[in-house]
């Protein structure tokens, strides 16, 4: 009995080269699927050759594809849109041919073979999204092996299999890898030589009434080409309207995300989203229900009426499955495009994407990891001991503060000017023990020209060498008439009553105030309520700290922002 169905179902002395009912743009999907698989492969193996298949390099292999390789972000581009056009056009051919009724005896077989290529293709495309690495993907592989987690009976192992541990990783993003440029590429080319082979075999199912059957060369081939051509020429149209293809930042499993799964199965997303405390339920029986109605409809329409105005019960029922598939996706979107929060949290994500994308191109990626990369920024270290070490006492925003402000252009000349104008103000001593103590720095009264050549005189002390000489003399002259009781300015000579002020405003000087400014040379143990980081800190990181310093003196609030979030 198995021999006799699978004779009449594998047939192997048929000839496909006529086209029976003669030839149409109806019979071209078939065409046009290859045609999408071969720049697939072409497109794969090209990027292949830049991709590293670690959890550490993989994103920055994409995003060195993307921004820098010459035509990366088109070959990347035809890759990633052409995943989706695989799945678009292979759904519009498992459609034409239930149309046709090709899924009848003895093509049974045939059909069965196109509605596992649609789930392999699907599969395919979900594996390569998260080779990216990047947040989208990585927190897209987290649903998407949740939904598959939800079939019945294998769901656990197929779990078990994608994650290769604990949580997503490196194992789950090699075992995508593997799958995706060896097992399914292999699955899939073999499934497409049987599904075609077969198919050719049985011959065309006539679209409209039966004609006498014509060669497929060269009319039918003549409009295969044309809608190849056509294909590719939106194909490349998308491309070159986004750029490419998308890349989040680099992944972060510590940090929120808006998980979204690739579109084909954004429905899923969706209908779990709707059926609330029944989402695991609705998991494990959405896929069943689609692929054993998909699997089950040539045994349900097993009549020989191939026409579709006779065969109204199960095409309606097909297009109700497709058309419940397609408006659980459009709610799905509809639902993000509508949401401002949403959109508020996808800005700031895209502004944290194409900040790090910048950075690998201007300072690479460290070989310790993508996440590293933000560490590449200008100051990243500094910024961030300043913030967790000195921004609860010294910044203007701080509702803790007990110190002076630190800001662009601290310790320029507007900022001592109004430093001798007012040194207990409250941008300065004005927080401190300091100013309220007996010794506390006075008000220096003096004329606004000597204010000002005082002021160039101590400005000349950073190293700054956009100087005025000639003030920076007469200010010299005043510190030693009215200074000197209380302050000094010779290297490693401490002040009477008050701080050195040698080097004042330069890198060393900034190292050796923020080492140890208990010490004799700056505010004493008596003044100083700043703990000393000689201890905590690295010497590294104190220079680092001193160095940002000097760099604000002369940056503004802008340049502050130009450096980027932390």
């Amino acid at each position: 009995m198995i021999r006799a169905f699978l004779r009449d179902r594998i047939p192997l002395d048929r000839n496909g080269a006529m086209m029976a009912g003669g030839v149409s743009f109806a019979h071209v999907f078939g065409t046009v699927l290859v045609f999408l698989l071969g720049i697939q492969v072409v497109t794969g193996i090209a990027l292949a050759a830049f991709y590293s298949p670690s959890a550490t390099d993989a994103w920055a292999s994409v995003a060195y594809i993307q921004d820098q390789a010459s035509l990366g972000w088109l070959v990347r581009g035809l890759h990633y849109h052409g995943g989706s056009a695989l799945v678009i056009v292979a759904g519009i051919h498992l459609l034409q041919t239930a149309i046709a009724g090709a899924y009848k005896q003895p093509r049974e077989i045939v059909w069965w073979l196109g509605v596992v290529l649609l789930v392999l293709l699907i599969a395919w495309s979900i594996t390569g999204y998260w080779l990216r690495w990047d947040q989208a993907g990585y927190w897209a592989s987290q649903v998407e092996i949740g939904i598959a987690a939800g079939t019945p009976v294998v769901g656990g192992a197929i779990r078990a299999v994608a994650i290769g541990g604990n949580e997503p990783g490196n194992l789950t993003l090699t075992r995508a890898y593997a799958m995706h440029v060896v097992a399914l590429p292999v699955l899939v080319t073999l499934l497409t030589v049987f599904h075609i082979w077969l198919a050719r075999r049985h011959g065309t199912t006539p679209m409209r009434v039966a004609r006498n059957a014509v060669p497929r060369w060269p009319q039918q081939t003549l409009r295969d080409v044309i809608a190849m051509a056509i294909v590719f020429a939106v194909l490349l149209a998308v491309v070159i309207v986004t750029g490419g293809a998308d890349l989040a930042a680099p992944a972060d499993p510590t940090q929120a995300y808006d998980a979204r799964p690739l579109w084909p199965v954004r429905w899923l997303f969706e209908l779990r989203v709707l059926a609330g405390s029944a989402e695991q339920l609705v998991a494990m029986a959405a896929p069943a229900v689609v692929g054993g109605f998909l699997v089950a409809l040539p045994l349900l329409d097993h009549g020989m009426e191939r026409r579709p105005r006779k065969r109204k019960l199960w095409l309606g029922a097909l297009a109700g499955l497709f058309a419940m598939i397609g408006a659980l996706t459009v709610a799905s979107f509809t639902r993000d495009a509508n949401d401002p929060e949403l959109a508020k949290r996808q800005a700031t994500s895209e502004v944290l994407a194409t900040r790090a994308r910048k950075l690998a191109v201007e300072n690479g990626v460290p070989v310790t990891g993508a996440l590293d990369v933000f560490k590449t920024a200008r100051f990243w270290t500094a910024r961030t001991l300043f913030a967790s070490r000195c921004a609860n006492c010294h910044d203007a925003d701080s509702k803790e503060r007990k110190g002076p402000v630190i800001a662009p252009g601290h310790g320029d000349r507007a900022w001592l000017l109004a430093f001798l104008k007012a040194p207990s103000a409250d941008q300065f001593w004005g927080r401190t023990k300091f100013a309220k103590a007996e010794a506390a720095m006075k008000p220096v009264e003096l004329s606004a020209t000597d204010l000002a050549d005082l002021v160039e005189m101590l400005y000349a002390e950073s190293g700054a060498e956009d100087l005025d000489i000639k003030k920076r003399d007469r200010g010299l002259n005043l510190f030693e008439s009215a200074c000197t009781d209380c302050h000094a300015r010779d290297e490693g000579s401490p002040g009477a009553a008050g701080p050195s002020l040698a080097g004042l405003g330069s890198r060393s000087y900034y190292l050796s105030v923020i080492s140890n400014p208990k010490s004799a040379l700056h505010m004493g143990p008596a003044n100083s309520e700043m703990p000393r980081f000689d201890r905590e800190l690295t010497v590294v990181e104190r220079d680092a700290l001193a160095e940002y310093l000097v760099w604000l003196r002369t940056a503004s609030t802008q340049d502050l922002i130009g450096l980027g979030p932390l």
